[in-house]
């Protein structure tokens, strides 16, 4: 655990998933911890303090949009860490809620910096939360060895049932190696997120750590948001003995990575010492899962019926999302310490006592 006692730490979006598991290792551990949260009801059904947020917290209700609220929290704070957690997360729904997500995710950041601007404060350092879907399709190679870049699939594709590229195999994406190219306008707001905030530690000489995480679940994840969560949306369904519906053929592939994980590396990421400038890094297992393999997994834990092929589809939707970390474990103190079956165990076993 590293040394932060000294520090001030303000946390935007600090009341969610992510923001919870992080508060319960680390807020009771620094000089002050300020979460900044609208309490957004597709996250928040009910509008109070989570359960879940560190007793040490200070939760300031606002949205980080509004000059106003960044204004009242930095006359009482000036931090010496900001963690950037807050966005609108639906990639499907990104897509006819644009307005929303570019809001939020971008307006946000700049009203985050800006503010910080006029109150003349310099962080030490920033740790983004950013994301897999900045990379888009990804690299493919094909069988010629040729590394390239397929872009967005069709309309025209889906209803063809072409769900692959021809002639070639998806590559793990790595922040040294993968050009960012998002196919969704989620993707796209939180690659601007990066940009902006790669340009305004660039011209302060102080830092930013990026993390792209992968589809994180597990323990504290909404179970009532319909744009994330397949994992608890899976959960749910085998639960009450139904089959689960497999979109596409049931191969889309996915890297996912337990809230512990997650919460793991942001910790190890503080860890490291602060450096001018930007550094990137890819969060997940580290091992691709299709969505089929997923299903059957959490159908075995319940006794629930096979999984069922459906042949729909989602329009902009990625057919391969998986990471390398081998970059990632060589710069933190860290390792992924749950496998998928075991992750699903957790979280049934967490979902049964909410229900309970």
């Amino acid at each position: 655990m590293p040394d932060l006692s000294s520090h001030r730490v303000v946390v935007t979006g600090g009341a969610g998933f992510i923001g919870c598991a992080l508060s319960q290792r680390l807020a009771g551990q620094v000089a002050k911890w300020v979460v900044i949260d609208s309490l957004h009801p597709q996250v928040h059904p009910v509008q109070e303090r989570p359960a879940d947020l560190h007793e040490a917290a200070e939760l300031v209700v606002g949205d980080v949009t509004d000059p106003a609220v960044w204004d009242a929290v930095l006359a009482d704070i000036q931090p010496t860490i900001v963690i950037h957690l807050a966005a609108e997360t639906g990639t499907a729904q990104s897509l006819d809620e644009a307005t929303r997500h570019s809001h939020v995710n971008v307006v946000g950041t700049t009203q985050m910096t800006d503010a910080l601007g006029r109150h003349g404060i310099v962080p030490e350092r920033f740790l983004l939360s950013s994301s897999r879907a900045v990379y888009g399709e990804g690299a493919w190679q094909k069988s010629d060895g040729e590394v390239y870049y397929p872009g967005q699939r069709s309309h025209a594709q889906f209803e063809a049932g072409q769900w692959d590229f021809p002639d070639a195999t998806p590559l793990p994406s790595i922040a040294s190696r993968t050009v960012p190219a998002p196919t969704s306008v989620y993707g796209a707001t939180k690659l601007a997120q990066e940009h902006v905030l790669a340009a305004w530690v660039n011209a302060r000489d102080t830092s930013l750590t990026a993390l792209r995480l992968q589809n994180v679940y597990g323990p504290g994840q909404s179970l009532s948001n319909p744009y994330t969560g397949i994992v608890s949306l899976f959960s749910q369904l085998a639960m009450k003995g139904q089959s689960i519906p497999i979109y596409e053929d049931g191969k889309i592939t996915r890297d996912f990575v337990y809230i512990d994980d997650v919460a793991d590396a942001f910790v190890a990421a503080l860890g490291k010492p602060a450096e001018p400038g930007v550094l990137v890094r890819d969060v997940g297992s580290g091992v691709g899962t299709t969505i089929l393999q997923l299903a059957e997994s959490i159908a075995r834990f319940h006794g629930a019926p096979e999984p069922h092929i459906t042949g729909k589809y989602r329009d902009g939707d990625v057919r391969h999302a998986e990471c390398s970390i081998e970059d990632t474990l060589a710069t933190f103190d860290w390792t992924p310490e749950w496998d998928v079956d075991r992750g699903v165990a957790g979280l049934q076993e967490w979902i049964a006592a909410q229900q309970a």
